[in-house]
């Protein structure tokens, strides 16, 4: 196959599986504040001290610096995103709002670092086969992209409905896919191996939610899911790897190149929409919302 080796029809179930899981569990943390607490705080507290200094040590394909900031990182997201939820007048606090702006640009800004590193790198590093190249290097500019067309985190707002969902209207579906596209060809180029489950599922799991379940709360859908999958996969770091389901990638530098160049065009395309919508609008995107003019944006503002 182009992007993997043969995907048997028991890791294709798998794949649906572990898709399932991922939304079912983040529908039952979005319904309930306990549920969140339980499995954003205690839960890792926990595996902290019990389980992850014996699954992710140096050894582990999951024992890098990049598994345990981002393990953290997307929890501190969602704990973050739990008090502006919950905790009364954070929601209308216009420092606290860039939160959810700043650690999205940082857990962008880690794959990009790690994008560049593994540029370099060549053969089996930490586990995980590396095969780096320019498209390291097109990826990672994509991603810089993607953090430079994030805006409106100002006219973020709490759903009116018993689950007070953080709702970020600016935050819209093509911007969704770019950053889709980008993160994909990130989890590919860098754990290329692990990217069945770690790149296409995990990255669905949020962005059906998105679309169909709840509008405009797609950071919110990323965070909890990209905390779930993380905490499960450095409790059980063979699965995706070692174990009868795991689904090998083609390591072919022609589908590198390919999905780090749509990667790289989708983020080419999002910034010069943005740019052209901030100059003939003469929008401020670090104080006013940028598309506040269309159609999608009203849909879940005016939903709120």
């Amino acid at each position: 196959m182009f992007l993997f080796e043969s995907i048997p029809w028991y890791s294709a179930l798998m794949w649906l599986v572990v898709l399932g899981g991922l939304m079912f569990v983040n529908e039952i943390a979005r319904k309930s504040k306990w549920v969140s607490l339980l499995l954003f705080l205690v839960v890792p507290i926990v595996l902290t001290i019990a389980v992850w200094p014996n699954t992710a040590d140096a050894d582990s394909s999951v024992g890098t610096w990049f598994h345990w900031v981002k393990v953290y990182s997307a929890l501190a997201g969602c704990l973050g995103f739990m008090a502006i939820r919950f905790v009364k007048g954070w929601s209308s606090n216009k420092y606290i709002l860039m939160f959810p702006a700043i650690i999205l640009a940082v857990n962008i800004l880690e794959a990009v670092i790690r994008d560049f590193q593994v540029y370099s790198l060549d053969g089996m590093v930490d586990g995980v086969m590396m095969v780096g190249g320019p498209w390291n290097i097109m990826n990672g500019i994509a991603g810089i992209l993607n953090i430079i067309t994030i805006s409106g985190w100002m006219g973020i707002v709490i759903s009116k409905d018993k689950s007070r969902d953080m709702l970020w209207p600016d935050q819209l579906w093509f911007w969704i896919i770019a950053y889709d596209l980008w993160n994909f060809a990130y989890v590919y180029n860098a754990v290329s191996d692990h990217s069945f489950y770690a790149g296409a599922a995990l990255l669905i799991s949020c962005t059906i939610p998105a679309f169909f379940f709840k509008k405009g709360a797609w950071l919110q859908h990323r965070a909890q899911t990209l905390a779930i999958w993380m905490m499960f996969t450095m409790s059980f770091p063979t699965f995706v790897g070692e174990s009868k389901f795991s689904v090998e990638s083609s390591h072919s530098e022609t589908a590198l190149w390919v999905v780090s160049a749509l990667s790289l065009a989708a983020n080419i395309a999002v910034i010069v929409y943005h740019c052209y919508k901030i100059f003939k609008h003469k929008r401020n995107p670090l104080k006013v919302e940028v598309y506040t003019d269309l159609a999608a944006y009203k849909a879940i503002a005016d939903m709120n």
